[in-house]
């Protein structure tokens, strides 16, 4: 059975659900000195869902050593591969091209240590997207936050506002270059904080939060970080400014000093 014939299999429906693509490294590079763009692009992507940038997939990592051949042998029958969940950037659909950002932590994690040695032809298997997170924009002004593994739905929500839309952006960073070019409605205002230690909670974003001014009408929200911010200011936001959870994407993505597996369960069981 040849890969071609392999990969088809893989993408077959499983269990009435797709099952995973296998998708190829077109160009990899850092985009700011502690994020690392990687475009895949090739057939793979056939069918791919519009519309979905801000939404979650999951990324099923090979092996450093191990051939296209044996992981797509692996996804159907074999040990499953590890597994993390990030964000679709950009699709292109007119050139079958997908965007993955990855915080660049070296090789301290799989993602990472996948995305610093991703080269063109690396591989990874791909399951999803989920739908984008924010999808109905009708509020009078807009609040977003993230830290660098949220950027991602962050940018993704920015650029999907009407672009009479206002409201204010909070980014945390490790350092000044990583601010990122957005392409968010002039109306937004956009603000870089930078918290050097990432390991270590920063009160920077709630603090700037709390201070604002209530008073401008219905706010809508897309925020998302490190799990003990987010804990903090979802608390903040419902019980303090009275905002209506269906006006409410708030979400912890991770959480100081656990794997994503061990801050699922966490999740999980605080449901």
């Amino acid at each position: 059975m040849g890969i071609t014939t392999q990969i088809k299999q893989v993408m077959q429906k499983v269990a009435g659900r797709p099952g995973p693509r296998v998708l190829i490294v077109k160009r990899a590079w850092h985009l700011t000195p502690n994020m690392i763009r990687v475009t895949f692009s090739g057939p793979a992507l056939a069918g791919f869902p519009e519309g979905r940038e801000g939404g979650n997939c999951k990324l099923m990592l090979p092996e450093m050593d191990e051939t296209q051949e044996a992981f797509t042998q692996r996804l159907q029958s074999g040990q499953p591969p590890v597994r993390r969940t990030f964000t679709v950037r950009h699709y292109r659909a007119d050139v079958q091209e997908l965007d993955i950002d990855f915080v660049d932590h070296g090789d301290n994690g799989p993602a990472s240590r996948w995305a610093n040695h991703a080269q063109e032809g690396a591989f990874l298997g791909f399951q999803g997207p989920s739908p984008a997170k924010v999808t109905s924009f009708d509020a009078d002004w807009y609040l977003v936050a993230a830290d660098p593994s949220a950027i991602p739905v962050a940018a993704a929500t920015l650029e999907a506002m009407p672009r009479d839309a206002k409201g204010i952006a909070i980014f945390e960073i490790p350092t000044p270059e990583d601010a990122q070019t957005i392409d968010a409605p002039e109306g937004i205002e956009m603000h870089w904080l930078v918290n050097p230690d990432p390991s270590v909670s920063s009160p920077q974003q709630e603090a700037f939060i709390r201070d604002l001014d209530w008073s401008k009408g219905r706010v809508q929200t897309c925020i998302a970080g490190e799990s003990g911010v987010i804990k903090s200011l979802r608390a903040s936001l419902a019980k303090e400014q009275g905002i209506p959870r269906a006006d409410t994407y708030i979400s912890g993505y991770w959480k100081i000093g656990l794997v994503e597996d061990e801050h699922q369960k966490v999740k999980r069981a605080e449901g």
